[in-house]
Formats: structure tokens, C-alpha cells, sequence
């Protein structure tokens, strides 16, 4: 025998394996259009507020008395937590927004109070 023969007979023939089927493709899930708002889910005290009902509270709380003792109700409601926590934030910037303008009278009052002694110590005397 020849050498190709003889390393033929050597060599052992396995089998080829048998294919493997082709995945199979995964249903897609359907879209829900069952669709329910969140909203609806959330307790009412947790409630968001919309863009117009801070506009209507501010425009509440800007009014000289009604607005000023609605904005102390609301601010120790707990019937809505968004809108007590805005009341608050509306009488801290009203609180600041006071004590920035004494602060600004205070020194007005200072400055003019110091042009008008000079005023008065450095009159001209025009009788005739």
C-alpha cells in the first residue's frame, strides 16, 4: 500500500452532525391601549397641582387680607401636600420680600435723614 492509503485507513470518519432548526421568533407583546392616567392611582393628598391652580393661588395670595389668612389655612392644610408646601414657600418669599424692603426703608431713612440735619445747619438766611 501507499502512504495516502495507509494514513486514510488511519484517519477515523465522524459522522457531520445533524442541523440545528432555526430559532423560532419570540411573540412580541402587544401594545396595551388599555392606557389608565397615573394619576388616578395617586392618593388625594399627593395630588399634583396644575399650572393654573398656581396661577389661581397666586392670585389668591396676593390679595391684602383674604389672601393673607388663606395663605396661613393653606399652609397647615394636610387635605393636599403639593399645595400646602407651595403656601409655605409663597409666606417664606412674602416674609423675605418684607425684611428686604425694611431693610431698604431703614437705610432711606438713614441717608435722608443725613441730608436733611445738613439741610438744616447749612440754611441760607435770604430776609432782607
Amino acid at each position: 500500500m501507499s502512504e495516502n492509503q495507509e494514513n486514510n485507513t488511519n484517519v477515523q470518519v465522524q459522522p457531520k452532525p445533524a442541523p440545528q432548526p432555526a430559532p423560532q421568533p419570540q411573540p412580541q407583546p402587544q401594545p396595551n391601549y388599555n392606557y389608565t392616567n397615573p394619576q388616578n392611582n395617586i392618593p388625594k393628598e399627593y395630588k399634583p397641582l396644575s399650572a393654573w391652580a398656581y396661577v389661581g393661588y397666586n392670585l389668591l395670595f396676593s390679595l391684602p387680607l383674604v389672601g393673607f389668612i388663606m395663605l396661613i389655612v393653606y399652609s397647615l392644610d394636610n387635605s393636599n401636600i403639593n399645595r400646602r408646601n407651595y403656601a409655605r414657600s409663597f409666606f417664606c418669599a412674602m416674609l423675605l420680600g418684607f425684611i428686604i424692603a425694611i431693610i431698604l426703608l431703614v437705610i432711606l431713612f438713614v441717608i435722608l435723614g443725613v441730608s436733611f440735619s445738613t439741610l438744616e445747619t447749612n440754611s441760607f438766611n435770604f430776609s432782607m
